[in-house]
């Protein structure tokens, strides 16, 4: 910043979210352009396996980008990586590429995805747990018989996910990032 460069910062949450950084450099830093990158949707998906495996000099047949792609949503360095066990495993055992190929490479992945800790299923859980329906922890109410149960949601989604605190509160009915740290 003195030699006046630029400087950039990546982050998962927005600025004033940033809680170990003194209030100072979080105004300081709310004052840049803020700019929220989304995951990429499954058409930019597509395109960016495509692209790297032509620079593989790899032939990705579309069924098998479309198996890869609908599976991998999280990020680009999750796409490629799984891109590469594909690649690597087809040519270590002198295999076509091909999707009953594909599908036996990633059955892991799909096995893993499905034992996943999700605001979903934390919210099935909670709800059963408490008798209440899965609706009433999407609701306004605050009686304590809901508002309860709620938090206990929140709180495991917190400890137990990913997920940042804004989209936290949008699995549980458009809460504010406030209600669910609190």
């Amino acid at each position: 910043y003195e030699a006046g460069k630029q400087v950039v910062l990546a982050s998962d949450k927005p600025p004033q979210e940033l809680t170990p950084l003194e209030q100072r450099l979080r105004s300081r830093f709310s004052a840049g352009l803020i700019a929220d990158v989304q995951r990429p949707d499954l058409e930019t998906r597509l395109a960016i396996l495509q692209r790297k495996a032509d620079e593989q000099g790899v032939t990705l047949p579309e069924d098998v980008a479309m198996l890869i792609a609908s599976q991998v949503r999280s990020n680009v360095a999750e796409l490629e990586m799984v891109l590469a066990r594909v690649v690597a495993y087809v040519s270590l055992n002198a295999q076509p590429l091909c999707i009953e190929v594909a599908k036996q490479v990633l059955q892991h992945l799909f096995d893993e995805r499905e034992r996943m800790v999700t605001a979903a299923r934390i919210q099935q859980t909670v709800a059963a747990h408490f008798g209440i329906e899965l609706s009433a922890l999407h609701s306004k109410g605050r009686q304590r018989a809901v508002a309860f149960p709620r938090q206990i949601a929140m709180f495991l989604c917190r400890e137990l996910t990913d997920a940042s605190l804004p989209e936290i509160g949008r699995d549980f009915g458009g809460k504010d990032h406030t209600t669910v740290l609190h």
